[in-house]
């Protein structure tokens, strides 16, 4: 497996058809799947040995407080083989992200015990998340 920063065109119409298998990103089109990846500073994408995209991650940070991380995800036949793990390692051992203080993330308590296995913690000082919609 391969890692890349740079998704080509092909890899960006993979990571769509990702996107449309997962309750949470399913109803994305591919013009909006080739916004995101330009507008977030840091791509993460594991190739196989094919160079199709199985893996992918990003980040949205000011390199110095906080990082926020989204989108991770990893193919159906692909789960179970360390590659959210490794995405993860990636993330947390980036050059340009060496000085952040907090990686932050949203994710489903069925998820939880993954996430803690890598260091993250729900207790986040009383802090609640908070949304407001612009539709």
């Amino acid at each position: 497996m391969n890692v890349t920063y740079n998704l080509s065109e092909k890899n960006i119409e993979e990571l769509h058809k990702l996107y449309q298998k997962e309750w949470w990103t399913n109803g994305r089109t591919l013009q909006e799947t080739k916004k995101v990846v330009s507008g977030s500073q840091i791509n993460i994408g594991i190739l196989n040995t094919e160079n199709s995209l199985v893996g992918y991650a990003r980040v949205l940070t000011d390199f110095t407080f906080k990082a926020l991380i989204f989108d991770v995800i990893v193919s159906e036949g692909q789960r179970g083989a360390g590659l959210g793990n490794r995405l993860m390692h990636l993330i947390k051992n980036h050059e340009k992200l060496a000085s952040v203080k907090s990686f932050e993330l949203y994710c489903l308590p069925e998820m939880f015990g993954f996430y803690e296995s890598l260091g993250f913690s729900k207790e986040v000082a009383g802090i609640k998340l908070m949304r407001c919609s612009n539709a």
